[in-house]
């Protein structure tokens, strides 16, 4: 990864940040998913084996099954921080001791209008409640972090507010959450920079992706100086679900924002792993993924990446243990079609191109698909027959 990634600039001048992934909490929230213990056991190794630093792995309230759970994979993972999610209440806080936890999220409304409508709470009952379940979790030998629910929707001031008792509480992170998802990279950089110069304190971003910014939005607040940000693999979690760990990861790696101690190349067997516990599908076009985000069929593309991959590659392939593919289709040129035969053992003449062509179009035109080897050979087959 290190020798990929020195293409684009030098590993260690990239400023360290810490990976919450919460794959096993917010993104079982997604519709119709639903882990079993010994899936969220493995899923947590590898993700610990792949270098991801912090685990949020449940929300202990929800009852003995889920302690359980939480419990069999402190037992099963040593090499990175565990976090357990709660309400900001004290009975949240009791259900999360005896887990083995080094973290703990107290989750609490930012915004007036949640507030209000959820908890018929004012600014000043909040600030309490802050205070007092922040000092209680503490004194438990938690490491707290507050979770600033719809952060996004609530005043620049109140935040401030809530911030500073939460650091005299004794908290030692914040969570920005843009439970919406409402959110744009320059709002995010602009209110996160704000919250970041204001409080000597850790802060973490946590991005839905409703407006498809959750990415964009993980890298402007990495940009505003956060300490670490929330992830989940393949983007799983409510509603259009949260910032994607491969696509945070990788994108802040090639694009040197910073260094997030991942190893990028394990990647797609951590997705596929998600995939087949969740049964939850990707897209092909899936960035980081997907598979076809590597293949290539227009002529020109593929005529470049034949000349020098760097022509067609934003990054190597191999920086996620992965590669270029490419196939014929309607949008082929004449060196693709020579070149691709060619390595399938396959023929073709100058004569015979043109006829090649117009059958592989209108064969890809009819199956929305790309040609197995077997129908290439009788499109071939075709070819010569026409010339």
């Amino acid at each position: 990864m290190e020798q990929a990634l020195m293409q684009h600039g030098k590993l260690s001048d990239l400023r360290e940040v810490v990976i919450n992934d919460t794959t096993l909490r917010d993104g079982e929230q997604s519709p119709g998913v639903a882990f079993r213990l010994e899936e969220k056991v493995q899923l947590a190794r590898e993700l610990s084996a792949a270098g991801v630093q912090e685990l949020e792995i449940g929300i202990a309230a929800m009852g003995e099954s889920e302690r359980q759970t939480m419990q069999a994979i402190r037992s099963a993972v040593t090499d990175s921080q565990l976090m357990g999610w709660a309400r900001m209440s004290e009975n949240d806080l009791k259900a999360s001791l005896g887990l083995g936890l080094d973290w703990i999220n107290l989750s609490i409304p930012a915004s007036r209008q949640q507030q209000m409508s959820k908890l018929g709470l004012s600014l000043g009952q909040v600030l309490a409640r802050i205070d007092y379940v922040v000092r209680s979790a503490v004194q438990h030998g938690f490491k707290v972090s507050v979770g600033f629910e719809d952060a996004s929707r609530a005043e620049m001031s109140d935040m401030l507010f809530m911030a500073d008792m939460a650091q005299i509480a004794g908290a030692k992170r914040m969570r920005f959450a843009d439970t919406l998802g409402v959110l744009d990279p320059f709002e995010t950089f602009s209110r996160v920079h704000h919250l970041v110069s204001h409080a000597s304190i850790e802060w973490e971003m946590h991005a839905h992706n409703d407006l498809g910014l959750a990415t964009a939005n993980s890298l402007a607040a990495i940009q505003a100086g956060v300490h670490s940000v929330n992830t989940t693999l393949i983007g799983l979690g409510e509603r259009a679900g949260n910032a994607a760990l491969e696509e945070v990861c990788v994108a802040a790696s090639v694009m040197h924002h910073a260094d997030i101690r991942v190893d990028l190349a394990k990647l797609p067997a951590l997705c596929e792993l998600a995939k087949s516990f969740s049964g939850q599908q990707v897209a092909e076009h899936k960035p980081i993924v997907g598979a076809k985000v590597f293949s290539h069929e227009s002529g020109i593309h593929v005529d470049g990446l034949l000349k020098d991959p760097a022509n067609y590659q934003g990054f190597a392939p191999e920086l996620v243990g992965r590669q270029h593919q490419l196939v014929l289709g309607k949008h082929s040129g004449r060196k693709a079609v020579m070149t691709l035969l060619n390595q399938r053992g396959m023929a073709v003449s100058d004569a015979q191109q043109p006829h090649f062509l117009a059958a592989l179009r209108a064969w890809c035109e009819t199956n929305k698909r790309t040609p197995s080897d077997a129908e290439l050979l009788q499109l071939l087959q075709q070819a010569l027959a026409a010339a």
